[in-house]
């Protein structure tokens, strides 16, 4: 098993705990196209009081790579997926709220 599988594979055993309707092949998709940053422990999960980091979230990912527009909405977003995948949890993988915006917003053709 390669380590973008073991990853992939910790992924959807977190988003089926968080009981989170994610497919796997969008989860892995997510995942490779975040390169080296998941094998790091700490640009693997989100600091969501961050904010500085959100906004990162919010400019690199929803706004570069989705191309969506910013705006509020893409804030709340960002809120509704941390709350999704819990506040006091601490894995929050960035794949997976990654993978969850991506549903949300229907951008799943960026990735296929």
């Amino acid at each position: 098993m390669s380590k973008l599988d073991e990853k992939v594979a910790a992924y959807v055993a977190e988003a089926k705990k968080l009981n989170l309707s994610l497919d796997e092949s969008l989860i892995r998709a997510v995942a490779k196209g975040l390169g080296p940053s998941i094998y790091k422990a700490d640009a693997e999960t989100i600091a969501a009081s961050d904010k500085e980091e959100l906004n990162r979230l919010k400019q690199n990912f929803l706004v570069k790579k989705l191309g969506l527009k910013d705006s509020p909405e893409l804030d709340n977003a960002i809120t509704e997926v941390i709350d999704q995948v819990g506040k006091s949890n601490k894995n929050k993988y960035r794949a997976i709220v990654y993978a969850l915006l991506v549903k949300k917003f229907k951008k799943e053709s960026v990735y296929k």
